[in-house]
């Protein structure tokens, strides 16, 4: 059985996981990994795979890997993407999925992280172009009052002000378009700080058959 988005959002060990999540993620002081993250990133992973043209249960499997991804935060930071991969087929078998299914979001999840993933299945290389593209202001939670001395990776962020996926399937082409302030943060910033993150992103759109495209305030960079 193929599970509904609605069923695992509404599941109370669900809720209770991204809870925890988000709580650690907060007092550990990183960007946000909320339910707000975990939304968009299903969201741009399954219309990834749509635009392509792949089947719809395709699609749904990249949706719940998307929504799902993070959930290894309530763990631990240090290896969430395998810790949390393990936590979603556990999740997912209780509710009934097939162990097949089950298994491929499980191996979309541990693979989603660029410092051990890398695209294995069309729904992990979906996973980590949708993940990788949120990139926006509102994900930094600290009170930060001057914005030229917070850290790189804050600043980055906070520079943000917004970030959206497009999807040429005639061209084969997969782009990232962000809209920065460059008087907080500079495109080399972004690149010392993102760098790791856009191969791992050109490896996804290469697995799907694509080439991928970063394109900041309007000039294509990648």
């Amino acid at each position: 059985m193929l599970l509904s988005l609605s069923t695992i959002k509404t599941d109370d060990e669900v809720e209770a996981i991204m809870s925890m999540a988000e709580s650690q993620i907060e007092v550990l002081g990183f960007t946000e990994h909320s339910r707000r993250h975990a939304g968009i990133v299903s969201k741009w992973a399954g219309e990834i795979l749509r635009e392509l043209g792949c089947p719809e249960e395709r699609v749904r499997l990249a949706e719940i890997a998307g929504y799902l991804h993070d959930i290894g935060n309530c763990i631990n930071r240090a290896d969430h993407a395998q810790s949390g991969a393990i936590l979603a087929y556990q999740i997912l078998t209780r509710l009934g999925m097939d162990h097949r299914h089950a298994a491929e979001i499980m191996m979309a999840i541990g693979n989603h992280d660029e410092q051990f993933g890398t695209p294995v299945s069309d729904v992990s290389g979906a996973l980590i172009i949708a993940d990788k593209a949120d990139v926006h202001k509102s994900r930094v939670k600290k009170n930060i009052r001057n914005v030229l001395r917070a850290n790189i990776h804050d600043r980055v962020n906070l520079a943000a002000e917004r970030s959206y996926l497009t999807v040429d399937r005639a061209d084969s082409v997969i782009a990232l378009h962000i809209e920065i302030d460059d008087a907080i943060c500079s495109v080399m910033d972004y690149f010392e700080i993102y760098f790791a993150r856009m191969q791992l992103c050109r490896k996804a759109a290469q697995f799907l058959g694509c080439r991928f495209s970063l394109v900041i305030n309007g000039t294509k960079l990648i």
